[in-house]
């Protein structure tokens, strides 16, 4: 519960940080109003501003948090890889090549935009990792090498579309995006989110179990009754649907599923019945707060939330190893 409340005390002061002047009163007012809980005037555009930019764009941030720090703990545990993140499998830079393909190429034009571009992308992405790491075998080690190759493949083709084909307006847009920007974001991107997100965290944690019992391994596993090979599967289509959604609606957003599962398990363990609502609501207080920071700190022109999570993310992942190390 103590979690809970400092989400939303979170999500609230949030709100009032940014270049028109809204105190923690008005966005009460606001919310009570559009709640049918209260009658109280406001300013048309106080409300405008708080309903329509501030709240979406706070709620997506906390989506994004839950969403890539769970996805961080299941690969983790899953792949038995304290590096995995939920971009090892290509899929942040196979949402990117799909989006600069859109903006740039101009391929499915408005039919698509960038968000549907970077969905496609993000799949293709995927399916392409899937398969290199049949043919290769299908363990641990080679899911995470045919990641790696998916990732430098794509990674590659946006730099090449973006060199061969942008002009300087459309390099500035694309690459700002790249950087993950919650510029823009409105209720139907809260709600696909929060969907997706918010069915992937059920079924992950539906398997916490399952998560304990690979820790040691698949032989440990299968001696449990459990498919391994099913599970595996699974768990890594949801990350990559949790993922892909995020990607599109926000960009590539980093760090987020490397560090914070690692702070969980700091403070609860290694037990998934506690690490993954943990990591879900250390996740959302994160993102919610470096985009509020973001937003200000070089106002009026907003700072990329990715440039924030990686200058925020890397010292703390620095701290944590550092003390995994004192520990052991």
């Amino acid at each position: 519960m103590a979690g809970f409340a400092a989400l939303l005390v979170s999500v609230l002061v949030a709100m009032t940080l940014g270049p028109a002047d809204i105190s923690l009163v008005n966005v009460r007012d606001i919310v009570l109003n559009h709640l049918g809980l209260a009658d109280i005037p406001v300013r048309v555009s106080k409300n405008a501003i708080v309903w329509q930019e501030r709240l979406p764009r706070a709620l997506v941030a906390a989506t994004c948090g839950v969403g890539l720090g769970i996805c961080g703990a299941i690969m983790q545990s899953l792949l038995r890889n304290p590096l995995a993140d939920p971009f090892v499998l290509g899929i942040s830079s196979g949402a990117s090549t799909g989006a600069v393909v859109v903006g740039v190429l101009g391929v499915g034009g408005a039919a698509l935009g960038l968000s549907g571009g970077a969905f496609i992308g993000a799949l293709v992405a995927f399916g392409l990792v899937l398969l290199l790491a049949h043919l290769s075998g299908g363990t641990n080690d080679r899911v995470i090498l045919a990641g790696v190759a998916s990732t430098q493949l794509f990674s590659a083709l946006t730099s090449f579309v973006i060199f061969a084909f942008a002009d300087s307006d459309e390099t500035r847009g694309v690459m700002f995006w790249l950087l993950g920007s919650l510029e823009g974001v409105r209720w139907d991107d809260v709600m696909l989110c929060a969907t997706v997100v918010g069915i992937g965290a059920l079924v992950c944690f539906h398997y916490a179990f399952v998560l304990d019992s690979f820790s040691f391994g698949s032989d440990v596993a299968s001696s449990l009754g459990i498919d391994v090979r099913k599970v595996r599967i699974a768990l890594l289509m949801i990350t990559a649907l949790i993922t892909a959604t995020l990607v599109s609606v926000a960009g590539a957003i980093g760090f987020v599923g490397l560090v914070l599962p690692h702070a969980a398990r700091f403070l609860v363990g290694s037990r998934h019945s506690r690490l993954i609502p943990t990591t879900a609501i250390i996740g959302a207080i994160f993102m919610v707060w470096v985009d509020a920071v973001s937003r200000v700190a070089f106002a009026p022109t907003p700072l990329p939330v990715g440039v924030g999570t990686a200058l925020v993310g890397v010292p703390a992942f620095i701290v944590i190893m550092a003390r995994r190390r004192n520990v052991r």
